[in-house]
């Protein structure tokens, strides 16, 4: 008997999917466990598996179109299984019910080249009074048809500045030209997951009240740390696995940090799982190291470089990418000294993360180098006060400044 394959909820905020492309084909057989499609949700790309065996004798939804959640996508079946009475019914309410949307590819539209206006010929009386003898002079030194010059002199008599100021006829018409073309451009579809970001961020910071701390760390003791051991570690440390711990460490600390607000009441969670904030092709993604707290340097070191290959790889599911309690976003491998992020909800902070910049510091009344790293926090000011982040902040600064914590 014939199975409907229908688009799955593949997490919590998913409304529909798109088909990136289908794997299996009309006609091909199909067990349980089979790739039938990778789909693109509002998080990433993930596989469709079947969970029957059969013929796969229908596909809905084509490659690059999309679907509601709970559309019938496919049929699989026996191979000789007639389901033309499906597809009858599904013709005949093609034109009244819109079962998917497609997402046609755009062309590059070519602007139209608007011609500029005919060259305005000069104002002629007289020889006498079309040019001054000075302009004529320049005029014929630098080779130009004086009948070509716009005078600027009484009764339109060109004089001197005219000539000197004079394009030639066909520099000017180039540069006319260039002028009054308009770029070319492309219109390029929006993806789920970049409607979706635009959707939660734009919502965040329309309706979270939001507040920014800012403080400077010196990270010369984290440096010299993570350079002792990558010497001896296999699995390569970076200065942000060595953050997370941190801030995973002083959340543990601060649990009025690690909250959401849920309108009618606030959510205190004694589990510290730290979101980290990951540029992938189509926008941006937050896989989530979970109990972040109580997990070794190398274990989260080791964790975070397999949830940014999965990410790159569009093979995070939902499970990878939900329950935050905190997000980290690092932009200091791109040079960013400083910035302010947009809380990630339901956190109710967000940690933007710049470049570790080695500049001059005193200290001991003596001029020093410093390897300091400036760190936002964007708080919630509907349930983080500013005392409250503060704390947190010296807390976190603490801890890099002294890192030998971090490896117990």
């Amino acid at each position: 008997m014939a199975e409907f394959i229908r688009m799955p909820k593949m997490s919590d905020t998913m409304h529909q999917g798109i088909i990136s492309r289908w794997v299996k084909q009309v006609g091909d057989k199909v067990v349980a466990g089979d790739i039938l499609a990778e789909v693109e949700t509002d998080k990433a790309t993930m596989e469709l598996e079947a969970y029957e065996e059969g013929t796969l004798l229908y596909i809905g939804v084509a490659d690059k179109s999309a679907a509601r959640v709970n559309d019938i996508i496919a049929i699989i079946g026996d191979a000789e299984e007639d389901i033309s009475a499906f597809l009858a019914s599904t013709a005949s309410i093609d034109g009244a019910t819109d079962r998917s949307v497609a997402l046609p590819s755009v062309p590059v539209v070519d602007s139209p080249v608007v011609e500029p206006a005919g060259h305005t010929q000069p104002f002629l009386l007289s020889d006498r009074f079309f040019a001054s003898p000075l302009a004529k002079k320049i005029a014929k030194e630098k080779g130009y048809d004086i009948t070509q010059i716009q005078g600027s002199g009484e009764a339109g008599r060109v004089v001197k500045k005219d000539v000197i100021h004079f394009v030639p006829h066909r520099l000017h018409q180039d540069y006319m030209d260039a002028q009054s073309t308009e770029p070319s451009y492309q219109d390029l579809p929006i993806s789920a997951m970049r409607q979706t970001i635009a959707k939660v961020l734009t919502e965040s910071k329309m309706n979270i009240p939001h507040f920014y701390l800012t403080v400077g760390i010196n990270m010369n003791k984290i440096v010299a740390l993570r350079t002792e051991l990558n010497h001896h570690a296999a699995t390569k440390i970076s200065i942000n696995d060595l953050i997370i711990k941190a801030a995973a460490l002083a959340l543990a600390q601060h649990p009025k940090v690690n909250v959401v607000w849920l309108t009618d009441k606030i959510r205190s969670y004694q589990d510290v799982h730290i979101g980290v904030a990951v540029a992938v092709e189509e926008g941006v993604i937050v896989p989530v190291v979970r109990f972040a707290d109580r997990k070794p340097l190398i274990a989260i070191s080791k964790e975070v470089k397999v949830l940014f290959e999965q990410a790159q790889q569009k093979k995070l599911t939902a499970q990878d990418t939900t329950g935050a309690t905190f997000t980290i976003s690092n932009l200091g491998m791109l040079g960013i000294k400083s910035f302010s992020a947009i809380i990630n909800p339901p956190a109710a902070c967000i940690l933007a993360v710049g470049a570790v910049q080695q500049i001059p510091i005193i200290q001991d009344n003596q001029v020093i180098p410093a390897h300091m790293l400036q760190v936002t926090l964007s708080c919630d000011h509907r349930v983080v006060d500013g005392s409250v982040g503060a704390l947190f902040l010296s807390t976190l600064k603490a801890l890099l400044e002294k890192p030998f914590s971090l490896l117990l």
